[in-house]
């Protein structure tokens, strides 16, 4: 009696249509030292359902937190910014002043300023580089369309 219940139960299971308590009474079965010799092939499955069941994981896990943002920083650093501004913008250099620098070292400021100008303006061009190929696509485009109207002949003499 006790045999064809579990085998329905197996079939059941194997249809999926089992509940919670039948499988429990499967892996009590299958848990068993005497198996009957025909369901043998499924005393390894429940045998390891039994073992994962008693597993545990035992390592720590690390929970990090999300940073904040300290929005307080960021409101120091403005001021900080401002009041460099303020006092570059109330020191401005007069035609006298400049008068006192020596023309070498006006020279050397010019050149600074240029060699600064220069790699700005490399970097410019070599975004502009990579993006000079939209051009030719508009290029391509045009004679896409011309090519188009080739193909209609009465379309384009009809348009004149």
């Amino acid at each position: 009696m006790v045999l064809n219940n579990i085998e329905k139960l197996l079939e059941k299971y194997d249809n999926g249509e089992t509940t919670l308590k039948e499988e429990q009474q499967l892996k009590d079965y299958f848990s068993q030292e005497t198996v009957a010799p025909h369901l043998e092939m499924y005393k390894p499955l429940f045998g390891y359902f039994l073992v994962n069941q008693q597993e545990q994981f035992t390592k720590d896990v690390p929970l990090t937190t999300k940073k904040v943002f300290n929005y307080k920083w960021l409101s120091v650093a403005a001021v900080a910014v401002l009041m460099f501004g303020m006092y570059f913008n109330n020191t401005k250099i007069s035609q006298e002043e400049l008068g006192t620098y020596s023309e070498n070292e006006k020279q050397l400021a010019l050149n600074e300023v240029r060699e600064s100008l220069q790699l700005v303006s490399n970097v410019f061009n070599k975004g502009t580089r990579q993006v000079s190929y939209l051009g030719q696509l508009e290029n391509a485009g045009t004679q896409l369309e011309y090519l188009g109207d080739m193909n209609k002949p009465l379309n384009r003499i009809f348009k004149k």
